[in-house]
């Protein structure tokens, strides 16, 4: 199998790189950003979702796109207009590089920013309903039906990856429930490229935390079995986390619906 991953040189990317070397006959690696130099069973080429040509290139002869790049969070300001570019130019980009390519499957780094406005307790299967929480989340629901409509009408595979808090630990109380670590992040990514045939996901990237919102048994067909558990450093993290603002501590989304929220989130329903 070979595996294009984009966004290599990113903090996902990074350790998809180490958590996958040596796995598949060829990992090529993409970034616009510098990268170390090629292992075995590596390649590395310096492409820009923005160009719709040289994607096509970086796909060539490639089995599997692992989509990890473009902007990972909300921008503090002019959010719209530094999303606009990659993660939606650019996701355009990526889907219809793929189908010229011939490539088979991609998976797409969405985010659970795509949902965030729902509230904690909704259960998984109403949550796959979009409902974003910020320009970044928006530019998740664009990607996931950018990938719904190129799997229907071209019969590409994709699989929408809606990632938690990737971090090395959950950093507030939040995050306890959200929170996905580097090892089982690698995990995710191992199933989405191994698993057989499918159409069309969403799976929520998430470890096997107590807390969690979501449940993935939907997706059981991945394969995905989370190992670690925020629950481990619960304590510390309630200690030292103050209270959520208002707007936040209702949703999913957490601070990102707080963000120049106005109004009651009581009407948010």
């Amino acid at each position: 199998m070979s595996v294009l991953l984009l966004g290599a040189a990113g903090g996902i990317g990074s350790a998809l790189r180490e958590g996958l070397a040596g796995r598949y006959g060829l990992m090529r690696l993409a970034d616009i950003a510098p990268l170390s130099v090629a292992g075995p069973g590596e390649e590395i080429v310096r492409v820009d979702l923005l160009d719709l040509d040289g994607l096509v290139a970086a796909m060539a002869g490639i089995d599997c796109v692992v989509h990890m790049a473009g902007v990972p969070v909300e921008p503090e300001t002019n959010a719209w207009a530094r999303v606009l570019p990659a993660n939606i130019v650019g996701v355009h980009n990526l889907f219809e590089a793929a189908r010229i390519a011939g490539v088979k499957r991609v998976l797409f780094a969405s985010s659970h920013h795509a949902a965030g406005f729902h509230r904690r307790e909704t259960p998984t299967a109403e949550t796959l309903v979009p409902r974003p929480d910020s320009y970044y989340g928006v530019s998740k629901v664009f990607g996931e039906a950018m990938g719904r409509m190129y799997a229907d009408k071209f019969g590409l595979q994709v699989l929408s990856l809606r990632i938690g808090a990737y971090r090395e630990r959950p950093a507030d109380a939040r995050q306890l429930a959200v929170w996905i670590s580097p090892r089982d992040m690698v995990e995710l990514v191992r199933c989405g490229i191994e698993a057989p045939d499918f159409g069309y996901a969403t799976v929520y990237g998430v470890s096997a935390n107590t807390r969690t919102f979501w449940d993935n048994s939907a997706v059981a067909f991945l394969g995905y079995e989370p190992r670690d558990n925020a629950e481990d450093w619960a304590e510390a993290v309630i200690a030292s986390s103050p209270p959520e603002a208002s707007a936040a501590a209702p949703f999913q989304g957490g601070w990102y619906c707080a963000k120049d929220f106005v109004g009651d989130p009581r009407r948010v329903d």
